[in-house]
């Protein structure tokens, strides 16, 4: 479905490069700070052991045979032409810089390549990582985009969820990668039990006056055998109605920047092992059910966007 009320992706990347772009997602081995003792043990209360790659090829492929291999599905299924590296799973900058480098020069190495996004935690955003990107993105002439993980910029919900980091990580490395002329993508689950609809408000305020340029929005699933999981076979969570989420994705778009691109309106969960996901339908009806409620109630991405500037002194200002 298509509709003027909030900025989609896949039109925004028609706009940017003339054409539909498709990202080949790659799968590393790896894990997170928060898994392997350094920040914390166990990971976030949601997250199982696979990550979040559960849709990539095996991580025992090379990057360039996964890159190759995901190119001729998109070719095929879609005569495809220009592609984005997306390095998905687990924490891509939490590895040894050399390493790094070496993965991501793989990569840029592959043809018709217009971007590289690189998934990573707010934690784990450092400038000799960001510095090396730099250059491969003025040396091989490609767009770089850093995915940061927050879900929340509810401090004690983040402190709940076993995140391994506060508000203000996020801040700093929103703020480093700008520095660098790259672009941002944050990742926000809008409806945690531990969150209410004023910390939807302020989710889309904090990314509009940091100038995030894209967002996903991801409807919280449930794994088994995850602390999450278990929680929720006791009882001891709650997950609000499909109405009330969509109600949440509403508010949210219209305190947003208009000018921010809408990558996902709502998650999907892995085949196995779930628990809860979208209330049993499949994510593109939950994704159709928001926009039909958007263009149903006349609602507009950053139609409350007027919060920023110094709200409280226009009046004081004189006429232009």
């Amino acid at each position: 479905m298509k509709t003027g009320h909030y900025k989609q992706y896949s039109e925004h990347l028609i706009e940017k490069y003339g054409e539909k772009v498709y990202k080949l997602p790659v799968n590393l081995p790896g894990t997170c700070p928060n898994r392997d003792g350094t920040l914390g043990l166990g990971g976030c209360v949601f997250c199982d052991s696979k990550g979040s790659g559960f849709d990539c090829l095996p991580n025992t492929e090379s990057i360039r045979q996964q890159l190759e291999e995901n190119k001729v599905f998109f070719r095929r299924r879609f005569n495809a032409k220009k592609f984005i590296a997306y390095f998905q799973a687990f924490t891509n900058t939490y590895v040894p810089l050399e390493r790094f480098q070496e993965n991501i020069l793989q990569a840029a190495s592959v043809d018709d390549l217009v971007g590289i996004s690189v998934s990573t935690r707010p934690d784990c955003v450092n400038d000799r990582y960001l510095d090396f990107l730099a250059e491969v993105k003025e040396r091989q002439n490609l767009e770089i985009n850093i995915e940061l993980g927050l879900q929340t910029v509810n401090y004690r919900t983040l402190d709940r969820i076993n995140r391994g980091h506060t508000l203000a990580e996020f801040v700093d490395a929103v703020l480093r990668v700008k520095r660098h002329g790259f672009e941002t993508c944050v990742h926000l689950i809008l409806n945690l039990p531990w969150d209410d609809m004023a910390d939807v408000r302020e989710n889309a305020k904090l990314l509009s006056a940091l100038g995030v340029e894209y967002v996903k929005l991801h409807s919280l699933y449930v794994v088994r055998d995850t602390v999450l999981g278990d929680m929720f076979r006791k009882g001891e969570i709650g997950i609000i109605s499909l109405d009330d989420y969509i109600e949440r994705v509403a508010e949210f778009l219209v305190y947003l920047d208009p000018e921010m691109v809408i990558q996902r309106l709502v998650g999907k969960g892995p085949r196995a092992d779930l628990l809860f996901s979208n209330w049993g339908i499949s994510w593109w009806l939950v994704k159709q059910r928001i926009e039909e409620y958007l263009v149903n109630n006349d609602i507009h991405q950053g139609g409350k966007f007027d919060y920023l500037n110094g709200k409280a002194v226009r009046s004081l200002l004189p006429a232009d």
